[in-house]
This record gives structure tokens, sequence and C-alpha cells, in this order.
């Protein structure tokens, strides 16, 4: 699998966090742990969702972003029952088209549980205008989960790459412009 386990996000290489310029939206959440707790950086908050499973946490982004990986923070020592066990991340075009990326299974996890986005045997990143993150199971057979943050990750852009190559000239009147002398 393509997932790890890891204390803290601050060392992530070759990435930025795009999370902030998406829309986000849950299936259900109990009064006072609604969604904007899955983006509040704290440890002692969660989103905690209210009624049957599977449990929806849905990204909108407003144009098609390339991504890279998406971490999510759970702790088990803490929510039990309450605890993802089977997670499935789909992408699409919309919430009408999606398909799954991944399926991950997890077993009283404890952090931050970064997963991979690239598509199996796939050399370039995802693209899309839409993430899920679907909780299908548990653990302990739970009914209702914590998630207790989010974090979405593209590929960094390479500022060092030319001009010419990024923007594609085609005529002489242009391309003589491409480089600096």
């Amino acid at each position: 699998m393509s997932e790890q386990l890891v204390a803290d996000l601050s060392g992530r290489l070759h990435t930025r966090e795009v999370g902030g310029q998406a829309v986000w939206s849950v299936t259900t959440a109990k009064a006072g742990n609604g969604v904007e707790m899955l983006r509040d950086d704290r440890d002692d908050t969660y989103w905690q969702s209210d009624g049957a499973q599977p449990h929806l946490i849905t990204i909108n982004f407003p144009r098609k972003m390339r991504l890279a990986e998406v971490a999510v923070r759970l702790d088990y020592k803490r929510d039990e029952s309450y605890t993802p066990s089977l997670m499935s991340i789909r992408a699409g075009t919309s919430d009408l088209d999606l398909k799954e990326i991944r399926a991950v299974q997890m077993h009283e996890p404890v952090g931050w549980l970064v997963v991979t986005l690239q598509p199996p045997g796939m050399t370039e990143f995802l693209k899309a205008y839409c993430l899920q993150l679907g909780i299908m199971a548990n653990h302990q057979n739970g009914r209702d989960t914590h998630v207790r943050g989010i974090k979405v990750f593209a590929p960094q852009q390479d500022a060092l790459q030319p001009l010419h190559q990024e923007v594609g000239f085609s005529t002489v009147g242009f391309s003589q412009y491409a480089t600096v002398r």
C-alpha cells in the first residue's frame, strides 16, 4: 500500500497544501463538531458524523487540480470505536462521477495517515475537481466516526522550469523573449 503514518506534516517536501482553495462538505455532523473542525489545525477537536455509514467528506475545487497526497489525522487511543478502519478515496469531476482511487485499511491509527493519490501504475499525478473520502467502517463496529483533521497536498510547481516550456511560445516574435539575456 502507499500510505504511511507520520507524527507531523511539517517535513512534506515537493508538495503544497491546497485544501484551503476548496469547498468542503460532509454528509452529517453532530452539533459543535462540524466540517470546520476538519480544517482548524487542532488535534483536540474533531468532526463527528451523525447517522448511518458510509460517512462522506467531499472536497470540491474551483478548477481541476493536480493532487499528490491526502493526509488524515486519526487517534484510536482517544476515539476507539469512533476511529475509521476502512476508508475509500474517490476522485472525479463532480460528486456524480467519482471513481475509487484507493481503499485504505487501518489498524488503530494514531497521527497523520498520509495516502498517495497517484493511481497505481501511473507516472502522472491525479487530476480532479472533486475528492471524496468515504468512511466505510469503524473499529469495533462503531457507527459514528471522528476525524481530527484533513490536508490535501498538490505537487510543488517547479520555479526553475524555463518559461518557454511552460507557456509554449510558437512564433518568432514571442520566442525571442523566452529567455533572459
